[in-house]
């Protein structure tokens, strides 16, 4: 059998596959979008902030840039040139996310030149792992002062007492479920004291973010039933204003009623009173009376006279 002269035969393949130097890792263009948070020497949020990076990092596979991998679990040396330049180019970008998501004074802190993404790491976890007793302390005390009337809203109050508790879990003086309900609990203000009895007669104790859940609904039933008493009151001010102009017509036209009558009646009195003196001029021949009211009027005569 004859093989048709115009088919052209494939060159050979190679055996080994080609290189492909792709990385999930370096498709990321804004960590921000991953790492929402900035890691602050005032606000410290090292836990999360350590979470938030090593999921990160994991999901990217460049944990071991700055974890040490397990025993049995090491990563194969690089060896060859491209090898070593990604290797190099992987720590670099790594480096590059713990810059942009700490404060400019930790950048000052611990940037050096030619660091790579596990030194930078390790110079931040001593900066926030030093001093752990007396961190704890300063982190007791302000976890036992909080109080809710120091916040806007039952979210924020919650919020900062869930960040202590991580902080001092974070220096090695951890808070147990049932003392940080409890100190929910004490903090409280007036307004909240009926579910925080129900909080704390629970046997046992709700989880934190149970009764975290409990507060944020009663808030949202107290908002309400202020909206409600605002809207009742702005209406009886409505219908205040809509029933004093009828009440002033009403006056009104009462005391123009009043006025015309009391006019009305001086006039008759008049009438009556001028007719009668007009009656008794007559009978007396002349007008006495128009005479003796009119010589009030006259001139007193003269000194000379």
């Amino acid at each position: 059998m004859s093989i048709p002269t115009d088919v052209v035969t494939p060159p050979p393949q190679s055996s080994s596959p080609s290189k492909n130097p792709f990385h999930l890792a370096l498709v990321v263009t804004n960590i921000k979008n991953h790492i929402p948070i900035v890691l602050e020497m005032e606000n410290v949020q090292f836990g999360t902030w350590v979470e938030l990076f090593k999921i990160h990092a994991r999901s990217h596979k460049v944990l071991y840039h700055i974890i040490p991998p397990a025993p049995g679990r090491e990563k194969k040396t690089p060896e060859t040139d491209d090898e070593q330049e990604l290797w190099a180019t992987l720590d670099a970008t790594v480096l590059q996310w713990i810059y942009s998501t700490i404060s400019g004074d930790l950048l000052a802190t611990i940037i050096e030149p030619d660091s790579t993404a596990m030194e930078a790491w390790n110079r931040l976890t001593n900066i926030f792992q030093d001093n752990q007793n007396a961190r704890a302390i300063t982190l007791e005390q302000e976890f036992s002062s909080v109080r809710m009337e120091d916040f806007p809203t039952a979210s924020a109050y919650c919020q900062r007492l869930k960040t202590l508790y991580d902080q001092l879990k974070n220096v090695g003086a951890p808070v147990s479920n049932q003392r940080l309900v409890l100190q929910l609990v004490s903090g409280l203000t007036d307004a909240y004291k009926g579910v925080g009895t129900l909080i704390r007669q629970s046997n046992p104790l709700p989880q934190f973010y149970q009764a975290r859940s409990m507060l944020t609904l009663e808030e949202v039933g107290l908002i309400k039933m202020a909206a409600t008493g605002a809207q009742a009151a702005m209406v009886a001010t409505q219908l205040k204003d809509v029933t004093e102009p009828s009440s002033y017509n009403d006056n009104h036209d009462s005391k123009k009623n009043n006025s015309r009558n009391s006019a009305h009646k001086n006039r008759n009195s008049y009438g009556r009173n001028n007719r009668r003196g007009q009656r008794g001029g007559r009978r007396g021949g002349g007008q006495p009376s128009l005479q003796a009211n009119t010589s009030q009027w006259q001139s007193p005569p003269p000194p000379w006279q």
